[in-house]
């Protein structure tokens, strides 16, 4: 069986500087191809059609924030068993738990490394594949 490779992201992050740098790094170093989106409600209108190996969601956003829309994005059938991971300054290790009790496989801390976002990626979604 080949295994499925990660090629798609969708990425809602409202904050532009950060989404810019994550941007950067996911498309030039990991070579990934990145939908960007402001807020949570722009991430579930973009899911279904743009049809994501993972979801990359931060956790606080104006209009819907990551777990809302992940809660929401759960609903579309396509995407039930789609990897979530939630990026987030708020990594106390029962927030932690409390993101992956939601269904994230795992949560990045902000501020992140551009120069291993790629690779730390890569890593969490093999490991929820696997």
């Amino acid at each position: 069986m080949v295994s499925p490779t990660l090629t798609k992201i969708l990425y809602a992050e409202d904050e532009p500087d950060i989404q810019s740098i994550a941007q950067m790094s996911l498309e030039m170093m990991g070579g990934y191809t990145l939908k960007t989106c402001n807020n949570g409600q722009e991430a579930l209108d973009a899911a279904q059609a743009f049809a994501p190996d993972l979801i990359l969601l931060d956790v606080m956003m104006p209009s819907m924030d990551g777990p809302t829309a992940l809660q929401e994005i759960r609903k579309i059938p396509e995407l039930v068993n789609t990897p979530v991971i939630f990026m987030t300054a708020k990594v106390q290790q029962q927030e932690v738990e409390t993101y992956k009790q939601m269904g994230a496989i795992d949560v990045i801390a902000k501020p992140f490394d551009p120069m291993s976002l790629p690779e730390t990626i890569q890593k969490l979604w093999e490991r929820s594949i696997g």
